[in-house]
């Protein structure tokens, strides 16, 4: 039998297949939490006049300190075409137009005001709380770059820079499909051999989270049959993912049944705990994931498999895994020949993150692993890691 594949080399063969999908044009009311197909340009500058940052007066620089006149106001949302001449003030709010020849705003609580004039006894420097015309950006620079998961910031930015649609990377369409005959929807009355039917719906909360069209298959029984119209069904998108019938029992028909429809398989179990026998194909532009059956199982090889594969599907330029340091609470031991993905809390103890694996990590024990907020990486080897040893880590629950 072939060796398993490295876990570096399956996301390698994975991120091969997962070309970026065509754009569309999306209203900016649609588009948050997309990706950017290109780079998007302010149509005007921002902000597009220059504008006070306080509540205060609009004045000379050079006319202090001294005593000024008030001549009027400038209100924001309303514009101002008057000048202002020397010994003058314009009362001015945060946001309004700087009149014409102002140069400086005086905060409000800086001034002295008598009847119609304003005394102020110190220096102020020219642009003192004032935004300039163009200050955060000229017309025609870069806002959001493409390739840019548009998150509130982004899309504050282009809408505030005059962008009413954006050119996206389409939302890949994913099927989930469990298979399984023991398995039954939430709530039934649960019969004897029978379980609850859960990875559909970890599943297609995970992708759904990541930017996915999701379309969750009812269960399909470990019938030929009946997987094969459920797979074809799950062929037609851009993504099918499957948790179950993907080891070598005798009921573990997923991956034969693919074949028959034409399926090519990449790669069919990496040394990874838990999860080995993870497989992966494609039938055209189609990516076939197909995950086992036990919960936790799906739930690692979702995150090191699938989740990359639909980041780079939207065109994401770094779609991997984010790992990050911690230090472990616990020692743990190494396997020798799998790198091995443990659940554990997250705690901040004074300036170090510090992981705690939760009890039971076998890979039915999904209520565990609910109590969990990250997975510690643990790359095969011998000896153990020891209590304080610094892993990477990666979070649980997050897009």
């Amino acid at each position: 039998m072939a060796s398993l594949l490295t876990l570096d080399e399956a996301q390698e063969r994975v991120l091969e297949h997962a070309r970026p999908l065509q754009s569309e044009l999306v209203p900016v009311a649609d588009a948050g939490g997309r990706v950017t197909a290109e780079d998007v340009r302010a149509l005007v500058d921002l902000p597009p006049f220059a504008s006070s940052a306080m509540d205060g007066f609009a004045v000379r620089a050079s006319d202090l300190p001294g005593t000024l006149r008030i001549v009027g106001e400038s209100a924001a949302g309303r514009p101002y075409d008057a000048r202002v001449e020397p010994g003058c003030a314009v009362a001015i709010s945060t946001g309004a137009v700087v009149p014409e020849d102002a140069d400086a705003v005086v905060p409000v609580e800086s001034v002295v005001k008598k009847d119609n004039t304003i005394e102020i006894l110190q220096d102020v420097l020219p642009a003192a709380h004032i935004r300039l015309r163009g200050g955060d950006v000229a017309a025609g620079d870069v806002v959001v770059p493409g390739g840019a998961r548009l998150v509130p910031a982004r899309l504050a930015a282009a809408v505030a820079s005059g962008v009413a649609e954006l050119s996206c990377t389409r939302r890949p369409r994913v099927a989930v499909l469990a298979t399984g005959s023991e398995l039954v929807g939430p709530g039934a009355a649960l019969r004897p051999g029978q379980i609850y039917e859960t990875n559909t719906f970890m599943l297609a909360s995970a992708l759904a989270a990541e930017g996915a069209e999701v379309v969750p298959e009812p269960p399909a029984p470990d019938e030929e049959a009946a997987l094969r119209e459920a797979l074809e069904r799950g062929l037609a998108g851009d993504v099918l993912v499957t948790s179950g019938g993907v080891s070598v029992g005798e009921h573990d028909l997923v991956r034969a049944v693919e074949r028959g429809l034409g399926v090519e398989e990449v790669f069919w179990r990496v040394s990874v705990k838990p999860g080995k026998p993870v497989s992966f194909a494609v039938r055209g532009d189609t990516l076939v994931f197909g995950l086992p059956g036990n919960p936790v199982s799906a739930l690692v090889g979702c995150e090191l498999f699938v989740k990359p594969a639909l980041r780079a599907l939207q065109g994401l330029p770094q779609p991997l895994p984010r790992f990050e340091p911690g230090q472990l609470a616990v020692s743990l031991r190494r396997n020798e020949e799998r790198d091995e993905f443990v659940r554990a809390r997250s705690r901040v103890d004074g300036d170090v993150l510090v992981l705690e694996p939760v009890v039971g990590q076998e890979s039915h024990m999904i209520v565990r692993a609910g109590a969990a907020d990250a997975l510690i990486h643990v790359p095969r080897g011998n000896g153990e890691l020891p209590t304080g040893a610094m892993v990477q880590w990666l979070r649980l629950g997050e897009a």
